[in-house]
């Protein structure tokens, strides 16, 4: 029981005394539009857990950003293996079941989110998920609070009540989608003014994704957990276990493969399977029934993607989900590896490929979301390449991502956002 009177499970919060990251070091706050909003603003970020997904790295690294440029970042989330990056990061964790889809539970939670806005005196709201999105929406609007949202992935939507449950999303003062793909469907789907949209990719800092900085006995170790013999080409593929990352589609194409007569190489999923679906048994299933027992490895948890990439000779993604802007896509590419990625895991601007562009200036290929052939074709032409080949390619995209990607400049748009929402909304 909190002490103030809510009934939010628990509540942590520790001073930051260290530096604040590098990317955001000499951050300042953007001219406020209301000359009387307060420089030092609390930002009340909403976010089902802070595990491993999207919208929980992104809830990090806002607490991160906010917290070097002098703001008061509180999160509300059920928590998980980043709430001691959150407190750590000079961000106050509030534990709330806000990842519940039961209408009473979001009721409640709603109450709560009313009383911890009122009682922080929270200036903006910013929801990363439809489920606490109902919830931090109807607390925000109870106290005259601007409400922000951020889309990670386009939302399945395959009837009426799926579209209206998603529709929290486009309530927002602000919208933001990580990628130009997620624009376009909200703006079809909400008819949402471009006023209220933004598109701010998820934040990313290259010198995670360093080759330079990553030991080579980093990537040696797991290739060695995988069991790859030293000629052995690696493709990793990154992301949780769920359907729409495509992992079913790769164990097909891996398929194809060896039909082809591919021999000599390994696809591993990193990406954790926290228990939610039955996914991970149906892949099971379809690697005994395909006989790729012996190219596919389920590896658990790519703590260490970083190390990952460094261990591959080929990247590849199969989202049948638009993505937006996926933090291990320009990771990989960061860190020099080849990318495969299908046209919803990616766009254009992010994995330049034929025939967009041309040969000489492709940092992998692309292919229909969906097409198993598709993948299979572009990996038989991607682990066909010479390993001299394959690292020109490589070079040529840890370029591009940093000539495209400066996480100061994406650090200063998303505080100006803030300011911006929160001036208007004093001055209404």
């Amino acid at each position: 029981m909190m002490q103030d009177g809510s009934t939010a499970r628990q509540i942590e919060s520790r001073p930051l005394n260290e530096a604040a990251p590098a990317a955001f070091a000499g951050l300042e706050m953007p001219a406020p539009a209301n000359r009387n909003l307060s420089k030092n603003l609390t930002i009340l970020i909403a976010v089902p857990t802070l595990e491993s997904g999207a919208a929980d790295t992104n809830a990090l690294d806002l607490v991160k950003l906010l917290h070097a440029a002098g703001h008061r970042p509180i999160v509300v989330s059920n928590g998980g293996k980043l709430t001691g990056a959150v407190i750590a990061n000079g961000g106050e964790f509030v534990a709330m079941n806000v990842a519940s889809k039961n209408p009473l539970v979001m009721m409640q939670c709603a109450r709560q989110l009313s009383m911890l806005i009122a009682q922080r005196k929270c200036d903006v709201v910013h929801a990363l998920g439809r489920a606490p999105a109902w919830s931090a929406y109807a607390a925000a609007r109870i106290n005259g609070k601007p409400f922000v949202t951020t889309w990670y992935k386009g939302f399945r939507e395959q009837n009426a009540l799926k579209h209206f449950y998603n529709g929290v999303m486009a309530k927002g003062d602000r919208v933001i989608a990580t990628g130009e793909d997620i624009a376009d469907l909200v703006r079809d789907r909400y008819d949402t003014p471009p006023a209220r949209l933004a598109v701010l990719p998820a934040m990313f800092d290259a010198a995670q994704f360093d080759p330079q900085t990553v030991t080579a006995e980093r990537g040696d170790r797991l290739r060695r957990e995988w069991g790859a013999s030293p000629s052995c080409r690696v493709v990793v593929a990154p992301g949780r276990m769920v359907r729409r990352k495509g992992h079913h589609l790769i164990v097909r194409a891996a398929a194809r493969l060896k039909e082809a007569g591919v021999r000599d190489f390994m696809i591993v999923f990193t990406g954790e399977d926290q228990g939610r679906t039955s996914y991970t048994g149906e892949l099971w299933d379809l690697i005994a029934s395909t006989g790729t027992n012996d190219v596919i490895r389920l590896a658990g948890s790519g703590a260490d993607l970083p190390a990952s990439f460094a261990a591959a000779n080929v990247a590849v993604f199969a989202s049948t989900q638009a993505e937006g802007t996926r933090r291990a896509v320009l990771g990989a590419q960061a860190m020099g590896v080849p990318t495969i990625a299908s046209d919803l895991s990616a766009g254009p601007e992010i994995v330049l490929s034929p025939p967009a562009v041309a040969e000489d200036r492709m940092t992998g290929l692309r292919f229909t979301s969906g097409d198993d052939a598709a993948l299979a074709a572009a990996l038989i032409r991607m682990l066909g390449l010479s390993e001299t080949a394959r690292r020109t390619i490589g070079l040529r995209g840890r370029d591009w991502i940093l000539a495209q990607h400066n996480p100061k400049d994406l650090a200063e748009r998303i505080l100006q956002l803030y300011v911006d929402v929160a001036g208007h909304r004093a001055q209404t």
